[in-house]
């Protein structure tokens, strides 16, 4: 199952606009991913409520991850987002 770690480089954690739009990545693709703070369980990313009840902020590191056909495409867009402020 591929996987990647990454930092959550937007000031306000994946909460609130960040998170709607990681969520929303995370949902078009075309397996199911999931994410996880390090140390914690995984959760569904295209789940806006899921990736808030995570409580990643700035900084905390995520991993990002799976399964199927497609999946390392899947987990890289999804980790090219969180790894990037959205803020703006």
């Amino acid at each position: 199952m591929p996987e990647k770690r990454v930092a959550v480089a937007s000031k306000v954690g994946l909460h609130a606009r960040p998170a709607a739009l990681v969520a929303k990545a995370a949902a078009a693709q075309p397996v199911a991913v999931q994410i996880a703070k390090a140390g914690g369980d995984p959760v569904a990313a295209g789940s806006v409520l899921n990736l808030m009840t995570l409580a990643a902020g700035y900084g905390d590191e995520v991993i990002i991850s799976a399964e199927g056909e497609g999946a390392e495409e899947a987990v890289e867009a999804v980790a090219q987002l969180v790894a990037t402020d959205l803020d703006a």
